[in-house]
């Protein structure tokens, strides 16, 4: 003890620089040594105190996700495999198959936090509605900022909010507009569309082209018109998509790796995500939204709707930068879910002609020849309602999503053998589910429920069963999707526009595989798109 470097320190032995950094070394040491004691021991703590919690409340866990291999890794790489083949979310349907009874299960995957696989409406309905406030993103902001950065997906807490009450307002606006600002695009759209006899057409990159348009025309207050484009700006437009999918396609498998998904940045990714940003930050310059003075006229008196929404969110914005996460992140939700939206429907109808047929007739009953519908007119078409709600139970654009759990809480049922016993979820887990694959629940929707049959909306009486929480294309609660009405609107005003012109008929291509729902190939990115686009024939 009295040889100690310490002790000689503090007693004023041996004075050396060599003492002296040993014995900052020791206390240095001592101090980590501390902190992991105390970081251990108050883990212990409240893992003991949500132990008590959990047999309080009679809490149980779902079923496990069986396994063969250390770690899951069997299961890994059948997820990967699954990806690969275009076919993850048919995989996921499969397992949930096996869980019908208990309605969640749970898994352990490499190392990290479990993760609950929720299913059943009630938990759907706590975690995104009652207890909102009991989760976050986790890492969902690192996974998406080389892309997105800081924008309305990323953010949480108070700068949410008020992004959201912003552009709440833009989406109120549109609201009480008329769709005329959707004419001249569904009119290009148009006529890009080849009508030779016998032609066929892939209408999904189309319908990327259009909801693009139609995007930048709302939040930008100028529309970079790609349906009609000089061969210069239709290279940038190109570029643009393209590495829009990419840098998508990047997120996705970011994602999935999460919370390991810096493992995944390759330099093609990293390319992708900064041909997009000089996409945006080329407009946002040719503008001057970010020049002194830019906004100060603008007023929020309607007289210039066109491009209040970016003026406002220039004015609020400190940076370039951060104009352009704010718009990407708008952008992400106004152009690939309504395009994936108006992709699957069409894909559907031409496999179901009957479903068609009656459109067609709906159609026809309440416009007659008149063309460009109003809303009252769109709203006057039931059936059509029940066809997009169809499309969007079979496809919703974002198929899956999760949240992380940021103090210890409980979800109201799903655990034990009988699956009726609470959950609880600690500090840290993660809850995984999907309107995907909730929509094919058949002790949801029924025993057919993996067929297109609109008719099942048309009494009513699925809305009241089902409810909010069986049924969420648009997710729901704080975060529910303020573009709703717009995308139904944007969707509905180009299928009507569609059916009409193309009268001669919109069919499928001769020798085209009519696959059962759900086994066609997907592309799975943030969004759910078909790996083989939208081909259909068409006539005037």
């Amino acid at each position: 003890m009295t040889d100690s470097p310490l002790l000689r320190a503090i007693n004023g032995g041996l004075p050396t620089e060599v003492s002296f950094l040993e014995a900052f070394a020791l206390v240095a040491l001592s101090l980590v040594v501390a902190r992991l004691v105390y970081i251990v021991l108050k883990n212990a703590w409240e893992y003991r105190a949500d132990t008590i919690l959990g047999r309080q409340h009679g809490c149980q866990l779902p079923p496990a996700l069986p396994k063969r291999w250390p770690l899951g890794i069997d299961r890994i790489r059948q997820l990967w495999q699954a990806n690969a083949d275009g076919r993850l979310l048919a995989f996921l349907c499969s397992i949930a198959d096996d869980y019908e009874p208990g309605n969640n299960l749970c898994q352990y995957l490499l190392f990290g936090p479990r993760a609950y696989h929720v299913l059943h409406p009630a938990n759907l309905e706590t975690i995104l509605s009652t207890k909102f406030s009991d989760y976050g993103f986790g890492c969902r902001p690192a996974v998406f900022a080389p892309l997105l950065g800081n924008g309305i997906f990323t953010q949480e807490g108070a700068r949410w909010r008020h992004s959201r009450d912003l552009l709440r307002k833009q989406f109120v606006r549109a609201q009480y507009q008329d769709l005329r600002h959707l004419h001249e695009h569904v009119g290009n759209l148009i006529e890009c569309i080849p009508t030779k006899e016998g032609t066929v057409v892939d209408l999904q990159p189309l319908f990327f082209n259009l909801t693009l348009d139609v995007a930048t025309d709302l939040l930008f207050g100028r529309s970079v018109h790609s349906l009609r484009a000089g061969v210069d700006q239709a290279a940038e437009n190109r570029e643009f998509a393209e590495g829009f999918d990419a840098a998508q396609e990047g997120l996705a498998k970011r994602f999935r790796l999460a919370p390991f998904h810096a493992v995944y940045n390759p330099a093609s990714f990293r390319r992708a995500c900064r041909n997009v940003h000089r996409f945006v930050e080329r407009y946002i310059r040719e503008q001057g939204f970010m020049e002194p003075g830019s906004g100060d006229a603008e007023k929020d008196d309607g007289s210039d709707s066109s491009s209040w929404f970016i003026k406002q969110v220039a004015q609020e914005s400190a940076s370039e930068t951060d104009l352009r996460d704010q718009l990407l992140n708008v952008l992400l939700a106004g152009r690939d879910t309504t395009a994936c939206c108006l992709s699957w429907t069409f894909r559907l109808l031409v496999r179901h002609p009957t479903v068609l047929t009656r459109l067609r007739r709906e159609i026809k009953n309440v416009l007659g020849t008149s063309t460009n519908p109003t809303r009252s007119q769109i709203r006057n078409m039931p059936y059509l309602s029940c066809v997009l709600k169809e499309t969007l139970r079979l496809y919703p654009p974002v198929p899956l999503n999760n949240r992380t759990a940021i103090r210890t809480t409980l979800l109201p049922t799903g655990g034990g053998p009988d699956g009726t016993s609470p959950i609880m979820v600690r500090k840290g887990e993660t809850v995984v589910f999907s309107p995907y694959v909730n929509a094919r629940r058949k002790n949801i929707f029924g025993p057919d429920a993996g067929e297109f049959r609109p008719e099942r909306w048309e009494t009513g009486e699925l809305d009241r069963t089902v409810g909010s929480w069986g049924f969420f294309p648009f997710l729901g609660g704080p975060r529910q999707c303020l573009g709703e009405d717009f995308a139904l609107m944007e969707v509905s005003h180009t299928v009507v526009r569609l059916l009409q012109t193309f009268a001669g008929g919109i069919r499928l291509p001769e020798g085209e595989v009519v696959e059962a729902v759900g086994t066609e190939r997907q592309r799975l990115t943030l969004v759910l798109a078909s790996a083989d686009g939208c081909r259909v024939e068409v006539r005037r």
